[in-house]
C-alpha cells in the first residue's frame, strides 16, 4: 500500500490498509477492462461501494470528463450541487473543505415545494431550476443520483440557457426515465459528464466517484507533473 494522498486517505492505517486491500481485490478479480488510466480509479471506487462489479461496463465517461472534474476541483471554491441531502451529507467535509469547496441541495426547501405543486413538476426538477436562479450551476460539479427529473432539467437547462457545469456526474437510479436521462446526458458534447448507463445508480455511486475525483485532485496537487487523463 502506497500513496502521495494524506486528505484523501483514511484516517487511520487500519482503515487505509482494508480500503487498498479492497482495491487490490477489485482489481483481481476485474482483470483487464476498457477503462483509461485516470477512468478506473472512479469505477473502481464506485463498484467499492457496492461490491457490484456490473459498474465495469455500465459507467461511461466524456473524453474530457476526469480532468475537467481534477481542475474544478484544484480550481477552489467550486461549489457542488447535488439533486438530494444525501449526496452532501456521504461527501467528506474535510476533503471537500481542502480544496475549499461547498455543497448545495435544495430538495426539501419550501418555495421549490410550492413550485412544484403549482407547476405541476417534480421537487427535483425545481431544485435545479433555483440553482440556476442563484448562479451556482455554472463552473459546479452537479452530482445527481437519485431523480432523473432533475437530470432531464440540466439538460434542458444545458440547451436552452447555456448554464455550463464543470461536471455532471449523472447517476439517477430507478424505472421511470432513469435510462433515458442518462442517455440525454451522454448526447450533450460541450459539458463534461460521468454516467451510468441503464437503471443502475444512486446517491452512494455519485459520493463515490466525487470520492475518487477528489483523490485524483488530492495527487494532482501534491504532483503536478502526474500525467493527465
Amino acid at each position: 500500500m502506497s500513496s502521495v494522498n494524506t486528505v484523501t486517505e483514511q484516517l487511520t492505517r487500519a482503515g487505509q490498509v482494508i480500503e487498498h486491500d479492497s482495491f487490490a481485490i477489485i482489481d483481481a478479480e476485474t482483470g483487464p477492462h476498457a477503462y483509461t488510466a485516470a477512468q478506473w480509479p472512479i469505477v473502481r471506487r464506485m463498484i467499492h461501494a457496492n461490491a457490484d462489479f456490473d459498474f465495469n461496463g455500465l459507467t461511461d465517461f466524456h473524453p474530457d470528463a476526469v480532468e475537467a472534474g481534477i481542475r474544478a476541483m484544484l480550481g477552489g471554491a467550486t461549489p457542488v450541487v447535488a439533486d438530494v441531502e444525501m449526496i452532501c451529507s456521504g461527501l467528506s467535509q474535510p476533503r471537500l473543505a481542502h480544496f475549499g469547496m461547498a455543497t448545495h441541495q435544495f430538495i426539501s426547501d419550501g418555495d421549490v415545494i410550492e413550485l412544484a405543486r403549482a407547476e405541476d413538476t417534480t421537487r427535483a426538477v425545481q431544485a435545479m431550476r433555483k440553482a440556476h436562479r442563484l448562479g451556482l450551476l455554472d463552473g459546479a460539479i452537479v452530482g445527481i443520483g437519485n431523480a432523473p427529473t432533475a437530470l432531464i432539467e440540466l439538460v434542458r437547462l444545458i440547451r436552452e440557457e447555456s448554464v455550463r457545469p464543470a461536471l455532471v456526474v449523472g447517476m439517477p437510479v430507478g424505472f421511470v426515465s432513469a435510462a433515458e436521462s442518462k442517455d440525454m446526458m451522454a448526447q450533450v458534447g460541450d459539458v463534461p459528464w460521468i454516467v451510468i448507463r441503464g437503471r443502475k445508480g444512486g446517491s452512494t455511486l455519485v459520493v463515490a466517484a466525487l470520492h475518487a475525483l477528489l483523490a485524483l485532485a488530492e495527487e494532482r496537487q501534491k504532483n503536478p507533473a502526474v500525467a493527465r487523463p
